[in-house]
């Protein structure tokens, strides 16, 4: 059987009647953006803050952090978007449970999407704030300590800086992924680009065009951002701490 090759289909008009299969692809993209945008943002308060907590003196605490990236970290991104999306709102009481199924599209389901996706990240972000502030000398921690500092003043004008730029190149990965991962929120009716190019192929049957296209879009947004965050890297890598070679993109 003879495949038919029809390129001309990403300008034709969608089944919508209101824009061409390219402008729905983008529109996939601007939900793909706006999703992974929202959901790092997650990732990095939280992750920060668990990762902190995960290197404090106070062992109930540093218990606390790893019960949070063990729980997040193992159970797949499918299963929490299910988690978050069928099962919340059946847990919450009603009045808000109830406001939650009725959001209106596509709101219903960014929402859980964002959470689900950012929660997720947040334990891998909080592993790599760990291990860079623990890759720091004792002496820096005792230095902020013999300055008077307290124990959050210590963090925050001491280790965090100084971590924050030895994991970058290991963030620039997670962000990244965080942008490829949103993909797998077309199973709870998420409209973004996997999705838009999966109803591009259901309504033209041109399964390739479709999603080639949606491969090349995604491959050209991550070289943007491998390109962006290279130079960030470049531009706070520590000498000693973080070699030319991962400053200069090898992750």
């Amino acid at each position: 059987m003879k495949y038919n090759w029809n390129w001309g289909i990403l300008w034709q008009t969608s089944a919508d009647g209101q824009q061409t299969w390219f402008m729905t692809l983008i529109h996939g993209l601007g939900w793909t953006l706006s999703a992974a945008l929202c959901a790092w943002v997650i990732a990095l308060v939280v992750g920060s803050v668990v990762g902190v907590i995960r290197t404090t003196p106070s062992k109930w605490a540093v218990r606390l952090g790893n019960a949070y990236v063990e729980f997040f970290r193992n159970v797949p991104l499918l299963v929490q978007l299910f988690l978050w999306y069928f099962v919340l709102p059946e847990l919450l009481p009603r009045a808000l449970g109830d406001a939650m199924k009725q959001m209106p599209p596509p709101w219903g389901s960014f929402v859980p999407a964002v959470i689900g996706l950012g929660l997720f990240t947040s334990a891998r972000v909080a592993e790599q704030v760990r291990a860079g502030i623990q890759s720091l000398p004792a002496g820096q921690r005792m230095a902020g300590t013999a300055l008077g500092l307290t124990l959050p003043q210590n963090y925050r004008y001491v280790l965090l800086p100084m971590a924050y730029r030895i994991v970058m190149p290991p963030l620039t990965s997670e962000t990244m992924n965080i942008i490829k991962n949103t993909s797998v929120a077309l199973t709870i009716g998420l409209v973004e680009l996997t999705s838009a190019a999966r109803s591009m192929q259901e309504f033209t049957f041109q399964v390739f065009e479709a999603f080639t296209a949606a491969t090349v879009i995604y491959i050209v947004v991550n070289l943007v951002v491998v390109s962006l965050m290279r130079g960030l890297e470049r531009r706070v890598a520590v000498p000693g701490f973080v070699g030319p070679s991962v400053a200069d993109g090898g992750h």
